[in-house]
């Protein structure tokens, strides 16, 4: 008998709403996470005392620890803390950072885990991946995809506007990232999943399409689905592919030789946009050019502070990052002059579009 259908990991339970970290206890209890609160409730720096204070009324028992750095090593030391008490899962709670540091420990010793946003800077909060720091590198470690995702609006509504405006960035890199597989299936045969392709595409349309701003919750809530439906997307291919293309490798270029330059929201939406223009696709280069402007994200070198000589550097660096990944950057496989020569134009192109 053919097999008619497929096992899909994905989240028990999806909340976006406000109040949620101050509702956590009973959150995690209706959903049978834990009925007594006994969890590791993993926080940063910049918030914890706050989250600390509006949990402990509805978790009395949970313990809190503080992480720091997002380093492969803050993650190991946290796992080793996480033996020495009987937990429930591991809550999560902040931004990318502390989430991720929060699914490598808890996968060391097979713990669910809970992601509670309180940012949307990119994808991660609901993607089977941990970006970790490791000797100076950031690396990307397989995890098990998070058993609950909540993003708390009131916490995404006091936080920095430029944090959450990576994420917008971030998704809409996913129209570029599949147009990148789709071409690897066309010159190299490499499958694609439909299902996941729809995932990532469902996420990032929608941003696209929909109105409004970060001050508008129903913008936000699209935001967030948008962000999860991506680490879904991840979750079903077994791989990054449907939100990683020459977008993300000019990310991580421009993170290995000029760290600090952006956050990664904001380098994938440029660097997405760039492989679109590449790519000649002069409608998607303009629906991602307007909403890139709409929201105030960067669009070329100048705006993150990098020069033309830099950027080429990066897009020259960036096929090495991912060395088995086939984009429209190893597709042209241009020189640096040709880079540079293409950058001009394309700079002409945003500051006329």
């Amino acid at each position: 008998m053919p097999l008619l259908a497929r096992s899909v990991q994905a989240p028990l339970h999806i909340h976006v709403r406000r109040g949620a970290v101050a509702d956590l206890g009973r959150i995690l209890a209706d959903g049978r996470v834990s009925a007594g609160g006994d969890v590791a409730v993993v926080v940063g720096p910049g918030q914890g005392e706050r989250i600390a204070d509006l949990i402990r009324p509805s978790l009395k028992t949970a313990d809190v620890f503080t992480t720091t750095g997002g380093t492969l090593d803050a993650a190991l030391e946290l796992a080793a803390k996480l033996r020495t008490r009987q937990y429930d899962a591991v809550v999560g709670i902040g931004g990318g950072t502390t989430v991720d540091t929060a699914k490598y420990a808890a996968n060391r010793w097979g713990l669910p885990m809970i992601s509670v946003a309180t940012s949307l800077a990119n994808d991660g909060i609901a993607s089977p991946v941990a970006s970790l720091i490791n000797d100076g590198v950031k690396g990307s470690y397989g995890v098990h995809i998070p058993f609950g995702v909540i993003v708390d609006l009131d916490f995404v509504e006091t936080g920095p506007d430029r944090v959450n405006r990576g994420g917008i960035g971030d998704v809409i890199s996913n129209i570029s990232a599949l147009a990148d597989w789709e071409l690897a299936r066309q010159m190299r045969g490499e499958p694609v999943d439909g299902l996941a392709a729809s995932l990532a595409r469902m996420g990032a349309e929608a941003v696209l399409a929909m109105p409004g701003d970060l001050t508008d919750d129903a913008f936000v809530t699209v935001l967030a689905e948008a962000l999860i439906s991506s680490g879904l997307a991840m979750a079903v291919s077994g791989s990054s592919r449907p939100a990683s293309g020459g977008c993300h490798e000019i990310m991580h270029a421009i993170d290995s030789l000029f760290p600090g330059t952006a956050s990664h929201g904001e380098l994938a939406g440029m660097g997405a946009l760039f492989c679109t223009f590449l790519r000649g696709d002069d409608r998607r280069f303009a629906q991602m050019a307007d909403c890139l402007a709409r929201h105030l994200l960067p669009r070329v070198p100048s705006d993150v502070d990098l020069t033309a000589d830099q950027f080429v550097e990066a897009v020259t660096f960036a096929p090495r990052t991912r060395p088995d990944r086939y984009t429209i950057l190893e597709h042209l496989a241009m020189t640096p002059d040709e880079i540079s020569g293409r950058l001009a134009d394309y700079v002409e192109a945003v500051q006329s579009h």
